[in-house]
């Protein structure tokens, strides 16, 4: 998840957004995409969806990235 949170946060800024205002342009509270952008493990997909949807994205099964300590 904090891959999407890196890139929901990295692209909020550059589209010129708050917190704030991302929320109320996508529809999600501020909580709810403050959370997101902090890397909260248990959160919502179809919101997930939403907040991604502002980028033309959306979450897609992909390969878990293991961390090199990690086997």
């Amino acid at each position: 998840m904090n891959r999407i949170a890196e890139y929901i946060k990295k692209n909020r800024r550059a589209a010129g957004l708050t917190q704030e205002e991302f929320a109320a342009r996508s529809g999600l509270g501020l909580r709810f995409v403050r959370e997101l952008e902090q890397g909260k493990e248990t959160v919502r997909m179809d919101k997930v969806n939403a907040a991604l949807a502002m980028f033309n994205m959306e979450a897609v099964p992909g390969k878990i990235e293991r961390k090199d300590n990690e086997s």
